[in-house]
């Protein structure tokens, strides 16, 4: 099993560039099974959640490239990026087996573009992180008041439909997974389309812009009621994926951890007002330039209460992290889960390090503490690694943290842009970082 070595005390110093977002790149990748024909997709990350959402696109029939620099898919603006190619003229199989979409929840996204593109689709109902119930309820409400014939069998959704007709879609709580699909399934659809309250996430936005290029008729992205109007074909695009907010306020957070001065490239500083408004108020100094931050720790960090909400509130994917400073901050704060109920779990690994942790309810009260020592811990999920490794990034002595496939599935090379920023940290062990000062 594959385990990161930190040793604590190393502040962090010069620039890390953000890759693409997961969470946008996945329901990108979902709607090109909505068009016949070739999508050229930049600046896709390199994680295991993307190989098994490519894997997954490929067990449907679709053909799918890399490439670098090359004429066949250069990038718009520089020529050099790599980019992945998608097509999709010949999709021969409408089912997602269980040995794929098992790996994440996010394979659900292919169920609605199967239906609205191939009439059917046979999707096993997903997996993915442990955080807590994430129920498929709104995805297959939505299908079924457009139409759609659903069962349940074998541990598949099994759905089939003429062509989907549009409906009026109400949401009792913002579901992204649930707009993406239901948004997806709309477009094709015969007819109007609302959904209310829905999520107003960025991945979500950038999804509904890039359909629009594809010749959907969508209104409204970025507030909590879209209305579509259904076209009977859509159409392949060139698309670009946008920075990763949640990897660029993980970096920022390292700096809180850590110490030091991180350059950020490739950041959309809009998606993070929240986050960054927060980190100031806990003692960073964030200043903004474009598409780069400058984050710089001076002083000792002062606590801070947070509560996680839908966007634009603070992101429930950024929680653990966050706690990773908290237990180092002066005074007493309060941590509010409201997005999942099991999103704790990385408390008593917290605790191991010498974290003063209580919780109550859907809170955590973190008292902080003079000083973190390193322990031999375990992630259990995606976001509760990273806090893990800020957690080491602080800890006086070694952390050895396992479990860190997790880790992979939601951050590129993670350690590698840390250690190039100074940090003393790697993979499977054999740690040296006599080359530190």
């Amino acid at each position: 099993m594959d385990q990161l070595v930190v040793r604590g005390g190393y502040p962090l110093k010069g620039v890390i560039r953000v890759s693409g977002a997961k969470n946008a790149a996945l329901p990108i990748l979902a709607a090109t099974l909505l068009a016949e024909g070739t999508f050229r997709l930049f600046k896709v990350p390199g994680l295991d959640d993307v190989f098994t959402f490519t894997s997954l696109l490929r067990e449907l029939g679709a053909v799918i490239e890399t490439g670098s620099g090359s004429e066949a898919c250069p990038d718009p603006v520089s020529g050099k990026s790599p980019c992945l190619t998608v097509d999709t003229s010949k999709l021969s199989n409408h089912q997602a087996p269980y040995e794929l979409v098992r790996k994440m929840r996010a394979s659900i996204l292919v169920l609605g573009p199967l239906v609205a593109r191939m009439g059917r689709a046979r999707v096993s109902l997903p997996g993915g992180c442990a955080i807590g119930a994430r129920p498929v309820d709104f995805h297959l409400m939505g299908l079924e008041q457009m139409g759609a014939k659903l069962k349940l069998r074998e541990g598949y959704v099994e759905a089939a439909a003429g062509r989907l007709r549009g409906a009026k879609i109400y949401f009792d709580v913002p579901s992204v997974t649930g707009t993406e699909n239901l948004m997806m399934a709309s477009v094709l659809a015969k007819g109007s389309t609302v959904l209310e309250n829905a999520a107003r996430e960025p991945e979500v936005v950038v999804l509904g812009r890039m359909l629009n290029e594809m010749g959907a008729r969508i209104r409204g992205l970025g507030s909590d009621t879209i209305r579509i109007e259904g076209v009977q074909d859509l159409k392949p695009v060139d698309w670009e994926i946008i920075p990763d907010r949640i990897e660029a306020g993980t970096f920022m957070m390292a700096v809180g951890a850590a110490g030091g001065e991180l350059q950020l490239e490739n950041v959309n500083p809009g998606h993070l007002e929240a986050v960054i408004s927060k980190l100031r108020e806990c003692g960073l100094h964030i200043s903004t330039a474009g598409t780069a931050l400058l984050v710089r720790r001076k002083g000792k960090l002062r606590s801070v209460d947070i509560k996680t909400l839908p966007y634009p509130g603070f992101p429930t994917d950024l929680q653990a992290q966050m706690m990773a400073l908290m237990v180092q901050a002066g005074g007493l704060s309060v941590i509010t889960e409201t997005i999942f109920e099991n999103r704790f779990m990385h408390v008593d690994e917290l605790k191991r390090l010498g974290a003063d942790i209580k919780i109550e309810g859907r809170s955590a009260i973190i008292r902080g503490v003079r000083r973190l020592t390193g322990a031999q811990v375990q992630a259990t999920d995606l976001r509760a690694s990273a806090s893990l490794v800020l957690a080491g990034l602080a800890a006086y002595g070694t952390t050895h943290i396992s479990g860190v496939g997790h880790l992979d599935r939601g951050y590129e090379k993670i350690e590698e842009k840390l250690a190039a920023a100074g940090a003393c940290i790697e993979r499977l062990g054999g740690l040296s970082c006599d080359h530190l000062p």
